[in-house]
């Protein structure tokens, strides 16, 4: 067993982002020097189960511990943005999880809304249109007060999402198979992309892991959709539209209209299709003519163990 570290001792801090596709796990010292990062599988619990959730987030933990070569009782602060942390039952099973590995480690959990939010603006007001497996907007004003549309799971929201697009693209080969949609691509390429026999197979799949493969599947529609693939376009071009509305419910919610409005893109969905692209940045600002896009300089895991540094120096000064 490794040698028992006291809380005084303990000087290290871990940030995390779960979603529905990936986690991503950050490791700093007390300076918010990130020393160590890593990759593992999909973490948000309402999605993929809490044991894999566990296996996921406690994986990744491993890994950047291992790189420091130091173990759970040197860690002080932990910050972990998770996808289904808008519910109080998977906010309180995950600080518990974190609590009992992590015996000296203070435990914030929220959601990767606000870690995404932090990424991108800090303490300052703004907007986030966050698009990977799920989709939703999120904004916080000068006052702190905050407002949020979309992102409450796939079967009946998540819009432009890579989930919802990837299911998209499947009903697009069907009807172009069955003469009722036009000709795709993607009907030749969508067995190769994920490396099935055949359809039986890939229906089995979808089945037992639908996040997985219509996930997966983005990519595949960002590419043939730059080379020129019309239903692919038509798919990305509707996704834009949902995203957009996203963005404009959020604002008009905030009472920004009439406003400049500070907005970022975050998430797996930006920077794989030139047309994607293009279409949301267009749809954007025609229902919000006053956008002003913002880079996003850090991770949202980056962010989370920011934020476990800062609440920890918040915690020193006051005692």
């Amino acid at each position: 067993m490794p040698p028992k570290i006291s809380a005084a001792d303990a000087s290290y801090f871990l940030g995390f982002d779960g979603g529905g596709t990936k986690t991503e796990c950050v490791l700093a010292d007390a300076d918010g020097q990130v020393l160590a990062r890593a990759s593992g599988g999909p973490s948000n619990p309402l999605r993929t189960g809490y044991t894999r959730a566990w296996f996921a987030l406690s994986e990744t933990a491993d890994m950047v511990l291992s790189h420091q070569k130091i173990h759970a009782g040197h860690i002080r602060g932990i910050c972990v943005g998770l996808g289904g942390a808008g519910r109080a039952g998977v906010v309180r099973r995950t600080t518990t999880f974190f609590q009992d590995g992590f015996p000296n480690a203070s435990v914030r959990v929220t959601t990767d809304l606000e870690m995404a939010l932090e990424a991108a603006f800090g303490a300052a007001e703004g907007i986030i249109l966050l698009a990977g497996t799920g989709s939703a907007a999120f904004g916080r004003d000068a006052n702190g007060r905050t407002a949020r549309a979309g992102g409450r799971g796939p079967w009946f929201s998540d819009e432009g999402s890579a989930f919802d697009i990837g299911r998209r693209a499947f009903q697009a080969v069907v009807l172009a198979e069955e003469g009722r949609g036009p000709a795709t691509v993607l009907a030749k390429r969508i067995l190769t992309w994920h490396q099935c026999l055949d359809w039986d197979l890939l229906l089995e799949w979808i089945t037992k892991n639908p996040d997985e493969v219509f996930s997966k599947t983005f990519p595949l529609v960002a590419k043939v959709a730059d080379d020129g693939d019309g239903a692919a376009r038509e798919i990305l071009s509707a996704a834009a539209t949902c995203l957009a509305g996203l963005a404009e419910c959020v604002t008009n919610e905030l009472g920004w209209r009439n406003r400049e409005v500070p907005l970022a893109k975050v998430g797996g969905v930006f920077g794989r299709s030139k047309h994607f692209d293009a279409a949301i940045d267009a749809e954007v600002t025609r229902l919000i003519p006053r956008v002003r896009f913002v880079p996003v300089e850090i991770s949202p895991a980056e962010a989370a163990v920011r934020v476990a540094v800062r609440s920890a120096r918040a915690k020193g000064n006051a005692a």
